[in-house]
């Protein structure tokens, strides 16, 4: 076999971690493995390093900037569940706005970890002005409110946010902050009264910052990477420069007035010069991903939570079989909130976290919503007659969504059912994570293929068996349909297993924004038999091609 290169480091590498194993199938990464679970807020520690915020990924990192080099100082396994910003206090204490939760934590120096409120609805931009702490909320209506971490009701200074994200203390002593479904930016006292209007028609902003010299820069999450900036204490003059990074979210700058920012749409850490050059410090790659799907030309796509996302050269460089290196990402539309994914005819079909089921159209980069209102829709896959079969995962069920977008009901009472395949004779499977289960639907009636397996997601039929991703075992499964055995194909995954409840699970919708995505390996097969799995332990996609043994015991 050939496995990923051990070179190319990963926010799954560990003590005893070891490289997919499989003695039938030559291993490959189509694409870079990503360091960071997307990135989110940054600010310089004491220790002049870049922590970077994970929400995606529980996490919370510190970057040494001239090496790259990555430290997990804030882990997964830890209270903190969703992070999406922080701030450093005077005595070095880290602030962290835990969004879907509500929560606000203090680490202190020591590393423990203190509450400092659970009474905010999802919090986000977080700044501390000497010894005082102010978070806001990233809702409509959202507050801005001044905290106490040694006890204390919080102070609000306004409530009045149209959806508030990262902010600063401006030279002029007042805390500015994003209106980010208004292209607004506002500021206020740190002691309250009226909020005032600094800057209007500001580019989908989401990040507020000064730099060194007090000139006000907003980074904007669209998908030119648009950076805003304004003078407001000099001349007034407002210039915009294009990054070209996708889903820039936050910023720092550091005592030399170097800007780098973060990306929640691909993660990484950039240095983003005054004229809009970039360089790389944290290579960026992909936040999840979740679902994986080949098109009939052999293009690969990713649903990667913001977007839908192929191999950069997947177009212009097909033969994956004479590269030796993993490629960067391309992204190919940014679709937000993604999870599962199926190409028929040029056509992309995503479920989402939200509830619905979209059809995207690559030649016109048109959207039409084919269903909503669903209970956490997941895997999905297209039938001859070019209907849409769905797993519902949060009611139980298996859909069908025809030309009409009417939706049927094939089964119901599964238990967790996370993707769906189809065999050539078109009969449906489901793998059900909660049951350990692969089924068939006969009918409606559902019929076990296998069990006792460890929480079983992505599904792709390939001739006369099943393929499987056992996510708690970390393993692709063959199930043969014709005699019902069982084969082993690849081990050491880097896949992660669904969250479980005493894990901290929470929810996908926290008042009306979004929450955490649901863990989903996803798996597809091409028509040539090659398999293609997303490793969402790692933030990349593994093809697994037919070894010449493997060749030679099928006849192929």
């Amino acid at each position: 076999m050939s496995a990923p290169q051990p070179e190319h480091r990963s926010r799954f590498d560990g003590p005893g971690r070891r490289p997919p194993r499989s003695t039938r199938w030559q291993v490959r990464r189509m694409t870079r493995p990503n360091q960071l679970w997307g990135s989110n807020g940054v600010a310089f520690g004491p220790d002049g390093r870049l922590y970077v915020a994970q929400y995606l990924g529980g996490q919370i990192s510190a970057v040494d900037l001239s090496s790259g080099d990555v430290e997990v100082v804030v882990s997964p396994d830890g209270p903190v569940r969703s992070p999406d910003d922080l701030a450093f206090g005077s005595d070095g204490s880290m602030y962290i706005t835990d969004l879907v939760p509500g929560r606000v934590w203090r680490r202190t120096p020591r590393g423990e970890f203190v509450l400092v409120t659970d009474q905010l609805a999802v919090p986000n931009g977080i700044t501390c002005v000497g010894d005082r702490l102010f978070v806001n909320e990233m809702k409509r209506n959202g507050r801005l409110v001044e905290l106490f971490p040694d006890g204390g009701e919080p102070v609000v200074l306004t409530d009045d946010l149209v959806v508030g994200n990262a902010m600063q203390l401006g030279p002029d002593g007042k805390l500015y902050y994003p209106h980010m479904f208004t292209d607004q930016v506002f500021r206020i006292s740190p002691e309250g009264g009226a909020p005032e209007l600094v800057a209007s028609e500001v580019h989908e902003p989401v990040a507020v910052r000064f730099d060194r010299g007090g000139v006000l820069v907003v980074l904007s999450r669209g998908v030119e990477g648009i950076v805003t900036s304004i003078d407001l204490f000099g001349t007034g003059d407002r210039s915009i420069v294009t990054s070209g990074i996708k889903g820039l979210d936050n910023a720092a700058f550091d005592a030399e007035n170097r800007m780098f920012v973060s990306s929640f749409a691909s993660g990484g850490i950039a240095e983003l010069h005054p004229d809009g050059r970039t360089r790389e410090v944290v290579p960026q790659g992909l936040d999840g991903p979740f679902g994986v799907a080949v098109g009939g030309d052999g293009t690969v796509y990713a649903a990667d939570h913001y977007r839908v996302a192929s191999p950069d050269s997947a177009e212009t460089a097909p033969a994956v079989e004479a590269e030796t290196e993993p490629r960067g990402v391309l992204t190919r539309e940014m679709l937000i909130f993604v999870h599962g994914i199926a190409e028929d005819g040029g056509l992309l079909h995503v479920t989402s976290q939200f509830g619905d089921v979209r059809t995207y159209d690559p030649s016109d980069r048109s959207v039409r919503v084919r269903a909503n209102g669903l209970d956490g829709p997941m895997g999905l896959a297209v039938r001859a007659d070019g209907v849409l079969v769905v797993a519902e995962a949060g009611a139980g069920r298996i859909l069908a969504i025809d030309a009409e977008d009417t939706v049927t009901v094939l089964a119901e009472g599964l238990t967790h059912p996370v993707d769906v395949a189809l065999d050539e004779r078109q009969r449906l499977y489901a793998s059900e994570d909660g049951r350990g289960a692969v089924v068939r639907i006969d009918d409606g009636e559902v019929v076990i293929i296998a069990e006792g397996l460890g929480a079983p997601q992505g599904l792709a039929v390939r001739g006369d068996e099943v393929f499987v991703v056992e996510t708690e075992h970390g393993r692709i499964l063959a199930i043969d349909l014709i005699e019902g055995g069982q084969r082993i194909e690849a081990e050491d995954l880097p896949v992660c297993p669904p969250p479980t409840a005493s894990a901290g699970e929470t929810a996908v919708l926290s008042h009306g924004m979004p929450g955490l995505p649901p863990r989903f390996a996803g798996l597809a097969v091409d028509r040539e038999g090659t398999l293609y799995l997303s490793a969402n332990g790692e933030g990349s996609v593994l093809r697994f091609a037919a070894s010449q043994a493997m060749t030679a015991e099928t006849g192929g």
